[in-house]
């Protein structure tokens, strides 16, 4: 995935729950990592569902990026292998469901809308002192509300050896500005080349890749606290104008917008171009 920062922590695994051998069909649970936390590649035997609150998380299934932002969630499948990655001081929250007690099946990792709704009712279920009845009506009703994003946030990986050193080099650094023409010479390929193997992979063409990863790492830049112009910098955009055009091409809205529509509340992102705090 990204270059991993300084001082992140690296666990082998997502422990279940201890009440994961209860009789519950949800199980519930929270946590908060102080420093940055990596999860090595790992699957469970019941599905998960994870979500942040105040950071984001990044999981790697196969050929694909997901990055889990405010508002959205990632269902992963039992028995599907997935390492993740939370930034320092993300609520880190997930849930456990009983496959045979589950009544649907996505056949594979798939973001879910964390509504207010859907959110209170999995915290309501972390309880421990539920009697049956309510826990049964509760699961009941997440199971109503428990609904897929129509535009899930995934990068494809183009997954081809002719050009797997332009995604590890971007990936260590979405900043990196080299034209198609440039990599091409740097390759020893043509140009025509990469892009048909970007757009035979990935369905994009190069220059509509390297915008995705940028947004998706800009996600994670602007969840912790930095501002519109500082990310853009970072990215390598001339101007923090042409960052929010490329934002909005991606996401369909701007950065502030999108922040705003996660949490609920004006001023999500601060900008620091135009003195306003949205974008």
């Amino acid at each position: 995935m990204w270059r991993r920062e300084k001082g992140t922590v690296v666990r082998r695994a997502s422990a279940l729950p201890d009440r994961a051998t209860a009789p519950f069909v949800i199980i519930a649970e929270s946590q908060v990592p102080r420093v940055p936390t990596e999860w090595a590649p790992h699957s469970h035997p019941l599905h998960e569902l994870v979500w942040v609150r105040g950071g984001t998380l990044t999981s790697r299934v196969e050929d694909r990026i997901f990055t889990v932002s405010e508002g959205h969630g990632l269902w992963m499948p039992a028995g599907v292998v997935h390492g993740g990655r939370a930034t320092a001081g993300a609520e880190f929250y997930d849930a456990f469901f009983a496959p045979d007690r589950t009544p649907f099946a996505f056949e594979g990792p798939t973001a879910i809308a964390m509504t207010p709704l859907l959110e209170s009712l999995l915290t309501h279920l972390s309880r421990t002192d539920l009697d049956a009845a309510a826990r049964a009506r509760a699961e009941s009703v997440v199971f109503d509300v428990l609904q897929p994003l129509e535009r899930p946030f995934a990068l494809q990986l183009p997954g081809d050896a002719r050009i797997d050193a332009i995604t590890e080099a971007l990936l260590d650094d979405p900043a990196d500005c080299r034209s198609l023409e440039e990599w091409a010479r740097w390759l020893g390929i043509s140009d025509r080349t990469i892009t048909r193997a970007f757009r035979r992979a990935t369905g994009l063409s190069f220059a509509q890749w390297r915008q995705v990863l940028r947004v998706h790492r800009a996600l994670t830049l602007l969840s912790e606290g930095l501002d519109v112009q500082t990310v853009s910098e970072t990215l390598g955009y001339a101007q923090p104008s042409t960052f929010i055009a490329a934002f909005r091409r991606v996401t369909g809205t701007t950065p502030g917008a999108f922040f705003d529509a996660a949490d609920g509340t004006p001023g999500g992102v601060r900008n620091s171009v135009s003195g306003v705090q949205n974008s």
